[in-house]
């Protein structure tokens, strides 16, 4: 094979959508587990944001799987209203560290919950991105726009 057929289309799918079922923090705790497990199993890097009862997921991985895996999620009946906000092709991944951010836990819990990242109170993580359309649609979502377009 040549280098150019080695390379695979590297894309982030980036959606909202409503949940169906309230979250409990152990069952946050529980699907950061299986996420990080599965995605990592496929390859798939990106973070998932849950507050108030919406979700914004950037999924960052090769096209095929993304593209699957999207499928997949929007038939999940936890999700209702899924809008894909943008599939595109990117040049590196810019969540490669990141799998959730979660509101509504005290810093404390969320210290003991390995993987989980503070997103809606610390910009820690969120000052490590580019200033490119994934931050601005991450405040988007920390403001509240798909969170009020979804419900």
């Amino acid at each position: 094979m040549s280098e150019e057929q080695n390379q695979v289309e590297l894309v982030h799918c980036i959606y909202a959508s409503a949940s169906t079922v309230s979250f409990t923090k152990d069952e946050i705790t529980e699907l950061l587990a299986i996420a990080q497990r599965n995605n990592g199993a496929l390859g798939v890097t990106g973070m998932l944001l849950y507050e108030d009862g919406s979700f914004f997921q950037v999924l960052e991985g090769e096209k095929e799987t993304v593209s699957a895996l999207f499928k997949k999620i929007a038939l999940d009946k936890r999700h209702s209203k899924v809008i894909k906000i943008i599939q595109e092709p990117i040049q590196e991944r810019a969540f490669s560290n990141w799998t959730m951010g979660y509101s509504g836990i005290t810093r404390y819990e969320l210290s003991a919950i390995d993987g989980l990242n503070d997103f809606f109170t610390s910009k820690q993580c969120y000052t490590d991105l580019d200033q490119g359309r994934t931050k601005k649609l991450l405040e988007a979502f920390k403001s509240g726009k798909w969170r009020t377009s979804i419900k």
